[in-house]
């Protein structure tokens, strides 16, 4: 964790515990972090998951990576320092997401363990899930409308991640959703009873 260039300040806690939102919104705030290459489903899946979970009453929302840059990282561009920066900036904001009881969904490629593992130590144990969105190349590339990996192949995107640039795969993620073996109800059903085993979610639909 850097260190703010900010002197003389310090934390201010809110009289309204976590403990308390949760209590009030029946279920408890988490972070499921998607990565995955270009393609994959993650923002797909994420809008998804947070379709379903809006229908059972949770405070939720998406950090989708494209709309991140049209204003809180408008700054930032592709290289490796910037895609740090890129979520580094989303880890904080995910982490006062969560502090507000949400169920926060960020959809990023975040391709370097290194950022990932950052953000999950911001928050206590339980609250980062990572979900890898697995999908082979050739399948995203099929996939790809927007034409970014036929771009990328013939030079025209530098440093494109699963092209010219890397996608570090995560280790030991929280959830393995295989996104070109199972269609998109699978993938959320999947979702939603992990966060069930994982108390997240209440299994009392009634609440």
């Amino acid at each position: 964790m850097t260190t703010p260039k900010s002197r003389n300040i310090t934390w201010s806690h809110s009289d309204v515990k976590r403990t308390d939102r949760a209590r009030r919104n029946g279920h408890r705030g988490a972070i499921l972090w998607f990565t995955g290459l270009s393609g994959a489903g993650k923002s797909t899946l994420a809008r998804g998951v947070e379709k379903a979970l809006f229908e059972r009453g949770c405070q939720t929302y998406v950090l989708d990576g494209d709309n991140v840059r049209f204003g809180l990282n408008r700054d930032l561009g592709f290289s490796p320092a910037d895609r740090t920066e890129n979520i580094r900036r989303i880890g904080e904001v995910s982490k006062l997401l969560l502090d507000a009881g949400v169920i926060v969904l960020t959809a990023f490629i975040s391709p370097y363990r290194t950022d990932r593992d950052a953000n999950r130590e911001l928050v206590d144990d339980g609250d980062f899930l990572e979900v890898y969105c697995r999908c082979s190349l050739e399948e995203c590339e099929r996939r790809d409308t927007k034409g970014l990996y036929k771009k990328a192949r013939a030079g025209e995107i530098p440093e494109f991640t699963g092209i010219s640039a890397p996608y570090e795969e995560p280790l030991t993620p929280e959830m393995l959703v295989q996104t070109d073996e199972h269609d998109g109800a699978a993938c959320i059903a999947q979702i939603l009873a992990e966060l069930e085993r994982r108390g997240i979610l209440s299994t009392n639909r009634g609440d």
